[in-house]
């Protein structure tokens, strides 16, 4: 059974973007193996006009409003979450790019709305990974032939697919600057990709850096550095859920008790893509940006679980579409997780209604 037929009732058909999801549903199998940049996936993003709603409207793209780029992410999702993750990636390599100078942003920017080049994000070192290592995980000296790069980035989806990698680094004086680097680069290894519970099409892997030199510089964003748990995260949660949800609606069919369930995870579906709407139009603070996440990844992997019990023993099958929707759902338990996200999750596993206060010992 491909993607497509598990998602009969997808919800695509009437968005701009509706050719382009279908195509990518239809390739999803070979993507989920070979990653989306060998498969064609980004190439009907592109034809679409997906990836060009990412960039700004002087730089090839035609700029897209918040929501309407936050709709297309859980729309892909839904169709293929290994595409979505990818695009997640390239997404926040585009919008570093474009808060770049405007030679950065004339020369790396328009080749990427048409899939004329592939870049990508390296910038986990600066929110999640090894953070809590007393040394920074890669380290940016200026010399008298400019910057070099030494260290590594821990996870950077699509670097052997991709022309160049966005990354940031620390400074001596402890500020964080940000880099383009071409993946020819002399000194740049990409280690192969890491074998994952899932979304190994992702071709995530370690690469590292030893007296790289950057083609492009580019300082801090003026609002600040990277955070983790954006809405975009929430968005491709969302779609996934819609994935198993369309599962359980197909099931319900065949045995009507189980569309008083589809109707209350779609329910819930509709109602998190309501605030995260919301939030994209009128803003959302931080607290309340990191309870939307955990909202969504409660759904996503209750979800997950739902098209499980009701596929039975058929989706416990290695190959079965449910089975791998169940791996792609523990994806968003560790995927930018904030640490307020992270501590929702493991009190909902526990059963608590809150977090447990810590006890401090006397002194």
């Amino acid at each position: 059974m491909s993607r497509m037929q598990t998602l009969p009732n997808a919800g695509r058909n009437a968005a701009p973007w509706a050719a382009a999801c279908a195509e990518i549903a239809a390739i999803a199998e070979r993507t989920a193996v070979d990653g989306p940049w060998r498969s064609g996936a980004f190439a009907a993003l592109a034809r679409g006009g997906v990836l060009a709603g990412f960039l700004p409207a002087d730089c090839g793209g035609t700029a897209a409003p918040e929501p309407h780029l936050l709709a297309m992410l859980a729309a892909v999702a839904e169709a293929c979450l290994t595409t979505a993750l990818a695009v997640s990636q390239w997404a926040a390599a585009v919008r570093i790019l474009a808060a770049g100078t405007s030679d950065i942003r004339t020369v790396w920017l328009p080749p990427l709305a048409t899939a004329a080049t592939f870049t990508t994000v390296g910038i986990s070192q600066l929110t999640t990974s090894r953070r809590h290592l007393a040394a920074p995980a890669l380290t940016a000296v200026e010399d008298a032939a400019g910057w070099r790069l030494d260290g590594l980035c821990p996870w950077v989806t699509g670097a052997d697919s991709s022309d160049t990698i966005v990354t940031g680094a620390t400074t001596p004086a402890g500020g964080q600057m940000f880099f383009v680097v071409a993946t020819t680069t002399t000194g740049l290894t990409i280690e192969p990709p890491l074998e994952l519970l899932a979304l190994s099409g992702s071709r995530t892997s370690i690469v590292r850096f030893t007296g790289v030199r950057p083609v492009a510089v580019m300082p801090a964003p003026a609002t600040g550095g990277p955070r983790t748990g954006g809405l975009a995260t929430t968005a491709l949660a969302v779609g996934a859920a819609r994935s198993s949800i369309a599962v359980v609606l197909e099931e319900a069919r065949a045995r009507p008790l189980l569309a008083m369930i589809a109707d209350g995870l779609r329910t819930d579906a509709e109602r998190i893509t309501t605030r995260l709407q919301a939030a994209a139009s009128v803003g959302i603070d931080p607290d309340a940006r990191d309870a939307l996440r955990a909202d969504a990844n409660s759904l996503v992997v209750r979800a997950a679980q739902a098209a499980l019990a009701a596929s039975k023993g058929a989706g416990f099958v290695v190959g079965h579409p449910v089975e791998r929707l169940v791996r792609e759902s523990l994806f968003f338990l560790v995927w930018s997780c904030p640490q307020a996200v992270t501590t929702a999750v493991l009190c909902e596993l526990a059963g608590l209604s809150e977090p447990p206060v810590t006890a401090t010992n006397p002194a």
